[in-house]
């Protein structure tokens, strides 16, 4: 189950500068009191949700809430009911998948993915943020920024890099004239004000919930505010709050860059299989050279060296695929074939653009980014003559920053002095949240204790079938019971990682190498 929803939680997490709210100056951030009516639960029209037999509705929830009687927009809701005894139910699970713009509405399903039936005492609630999926209104800006054969991503001329920051300007200015006032509204504090509307739709004291990569930030902030709105939380690929965003996008350059290059490690292991080099090294400089031939004639007339790149992030992210990725990079290298590219870079279009829309959305306003194109440009090529794999692809991803319409805020400072115990999990490499975060997250939260995935390179992989860890996550939300906490800057319990794929299994062997990879629009 957690495979096939791993695309969705592994949204990128562009991690930026700006001040932080001292503690005394947060009261700007709790809005007026807007009680929402009541949820009309119905039938799902998701077809998955539909055979769970879950149920679907809306939460009513101001644009502003420091406006609350004025202009009203909807989110979309699904839940799963608990399905244990009445004595043994333990509240409600808010379920957050990531990105910022990650749709939620399908985790609902996560509710049997809990060992020992735990995740049944639950009623699991599955929400599409603000602007996203099923929630309205829905912000797309142009389904076509991430098409096919796009200008090399690396500005080695003055004229590419005028390329595209035109393109990162066009793209901004769509999401102004598409977007109107809800640009003014994605913030992660409009996030957390809608929590809390959706507690209060589902008549609960308390929630409980479990966040993936962004959604860690977006529980770290609501726990923040309202420390006594929450029993229990989980947090599985933790974001910094101290780069929030723009540094946490250059750390996010490193890991991956380290990351890539055990993946390549991989690859070679397994050379009897895809024949691309006995060594990592090897496989690397086929990659590269790959890369450039790629910039003159586009695999299909529609891989170029962008869609080379973006394919392979996923490869960065996490060990789901690392086969089809290897698959697809061997069929073409070594018989020009190009449908296993096609199939992982799926070709976009109207409204395909949302995730990114509201990623954008959320992380242009959470924070003043530098408004100086010359920071970035120094920054990145800095960081590009050692970590050259996704930095500039990254740089890109967030330029629209530089020109984004919506009202700028400053970020919450996270602090979990007042939170109950959490439970977080973090892998030693994760590339998308780096694990420094969780540490420094660790402090903030005296209460939390940190699972750490020994050498792993997996964002956000919990319930993925890691013993040690999944029955860690199912003791806490069966009774709250926690690993005991350790003195020092580090885990407290660690388990082994999500393991990569054999492809000389006979169960590897029958797997299709089609199927997107991509996170959102990269």
């Amino acid at each position: 189950m957690r495979r096939l929803l791993a695309a969705a939680v592994a949204t990128t997490v562009g991690l930026t500068i700006g001040g932080t709210i001292p503690a005394a100056a947060q009261a700007h951030h709790d809005p007026p009191s807007y009680t929402p009516p009541p949820i009309a639960w119905g039938a799902c029209t998701n077809a998955t949700l539909k055979a769970r037999g879950a149920e679907c509705g809306f939460v009513v929830v101001p644009l502003d809430y420091a406006n609350p009687g004025g202009t009203k927009i909807k989110i979309a809701v699904s839940r799963m009911k608990h399905k244990s005894a009445a004595a043994d139910y333990q509240g409600v699970m808010l379920v957050n998948p990531g990105g910022p713009g990650g749709s939620g509405l399908l985790f609902a399903v996560l509710q049997p993915a809990i060992p020992n039936n735990v995740g049944l005492d639950y009623d699991w609630i599955g929400f599409d943020p603000r602007g996203v999926g099923a929630s309205v209104p829905k912000l797309t800006c142009d389904g076509n920024v991430a098409g096919y054969n796009r200008p090399y991503y690396v500005p080695v001329t003055r004229e590419l890099e005028q390329t595209w920051l035109d393109r990162s300007k066009a793209y901004a200015e769509a999401c102004a004239r598409t977007g109107g006032p809800l640009l003014d509204h994605l913030k992660t504090t409009d996030n957390v004000n809608d929590m809390e509307s959706i507690r209060k739709a589902l008549g609960r004291q308390q929630i409980n919930f479990y966040g993936f990569s962004y959604g860690t930030y977006l529980g770290q902030t609501y726990a923040t505010l309202h420390p006594e709105r929450v029993r229990r939380m989980v947090f599985d690929g933790v974001v910094d709050p101290r780069g929030v965003w723009y540094d946490n996008n250059l750390s996010q350059d490193v890991q991956f860059d380290r990351n890539i290059d055990t993946y390549f490690d991989w690859v070679a292991k397994y050379d009897a299989v895809y024949h691309l080099g006995a060594s990592g090294e090897t496989v690397k400089a086929k990659y590269y050279a790959t890369l450039q031939k790629l910039r003159k004639t586009p695999a299909a007339g529609k891989i170029g060296p962008d869609e080379w790149t973006d394919i392979f992030t996923s490869a960065g992210y996490y060990v789901f695929g690392w086969q089809n990725v290897a698959a697809a990079f061997a069929a073409y290298v070594n018989d020009g074939k190009t449908t296993g590219l096609l199939e992982l870079y799926a070709e976009p279009g109207p409204g395909t653009d949302n995730g990114y829309a509201v990623y954008l959305g959320t992380q242009c306003t959470d924070v003043q980014w530098p408004t100086k194109w010359k920071k970035w440009e120094r920054d990145n090529w800095r960081l590009y003559q050692k970590y050259p794999f996704l930095t500039w692809s990254n740089a890109w991803y967030n330029a629209p920053c530089v020109f984004w319409a919506g009202d700028v805020g400053r970020p919450v400072r996270v602090n979990g002095e007042k939170a109950p115990p959490i439970l977080m999990i973090s892998e030693t490499e994760d590339a998308a949240t780096p694990y420094a975060g969780s540490l420094e997250v660790r402090q903030r939260f005296p209460r939390s204790v940190l699972v750490e995935g020994v050498g792993g390179t997996t964002h956000s992989g919990s319930l993925s079938g890691v013993a040690c860890t999944d029955n860690t996550i199912a003791a806490y939300l069966d009774t709250g019971a926690l690993p005991d906490r350790v003195h020092g800057d580090r885990s407290d319990k660690q388990c082994g990682a999500v393991p990569p794929p054999d492809p000389t299994a006979p169960a590897a062997q029958s797997l299709s190498s089609g199927g997107s990879l991509r996170p959102a629009v990269r």
